[in-house]
């Protein structure tokens, strides 16, 4: 399939603030203080009202081929056409992930696609104007450019989300179900795959660009693997 573009409205968006307190190190037991609250509701709708939430994903066809691997043979991600077979011994098991025009080697993406037959790449934002309020006050007031932060980084996980329940509407046409999301930089699984979702991806259309340190700009913003099984 092509690529699928979201474009939702910022306005839909209802904030979380159970999820604002966790990222700011509250447990359930014990809620933010009231000066704290009102601060995560202004932090809130002061950022629903700049942000503009984006977001692309395409899904492709993807071989999962089991093999047994040291892990210091050759790196996790290496471009390869054949899968080299190991003599068994206390190796970690691997898999060989093949998708596009991508080979990648990994366990831990390998455990999180088991059984699954296509995988989806997915890229969201809620854009520079984020990065640009947080900026704003972080050296004016770091205790609320800290809850913008923490407001920032719940709102990009309600994008998500919204673009996770499109992949599984599609996945469910299909008779299939979803996996759990991964993003690059997790496990084994290096950021230079960063460069792949850029290349198939049309990421410059939302506005998202990857520097060379391979951390993306705007700041809130996730690329992620979602296994359709």
């Amino acid at each position: 399939m092509s690529a699928t573009f979201l474009f939702p409205d910022s306005k839909d968006f209802s904030p979380d603030f159970k999820e604002i307190a966790r990222y700011l190190g509250y447990r359930r037991a014990a809620p933010p203080e009231a000066d704290v609250s009102t601060l995560m509701e202004k932090a809130a709708s002061e950022m629903q009202a700049v942000m503009k939430a984006q977001a692309v994903f395409e899904i492709y066809d993807l071989s999962v081929v089991e093999c047994r691997d040291s892990g210091v043979s050759k790196p996790p991600y290496e471009p390869t056409s054949e899968v080299v077979s190991i003599r068994p011994s206390d190796y970690s098991t691997t898999v060989t992930l093949r998708f596009a025009d991508v080979t990648l080697r990994s366990r831990d993406l390998g455990r999180n696609l088991e059984g699954c037959s296509k995988v989806a790449l997915l890229a969201a934002t809620i854009g520079p104007q984020v990065d640009a309020l947080i900026r704003r006050h972080s050296s004016l007031d770091p205790v609320y450019a800290s809850i913008l932060q923490a407001t920032g980084a719940m709102y990009i996980e309600e994008l998500v989300d919204l673009v996770n329940s499109e992949i599984k509407k599609i996945a469910a046409a299909q008779g299939l179900k979803t996996k759990p999301r991964y993003s690059p930089g997790y496990g084994d699984v290096p950021l230079q795959v960063q460069k792949d979702f850029f290349r198939l991806l049309p990421c410059t259309r939302i506005g998202l660009t990857l520097m060379d340190t391979l951390i993306m700009a705007p700041e809130k913003s996730v690329t992620a693997f979602v296994g359709l099984s």
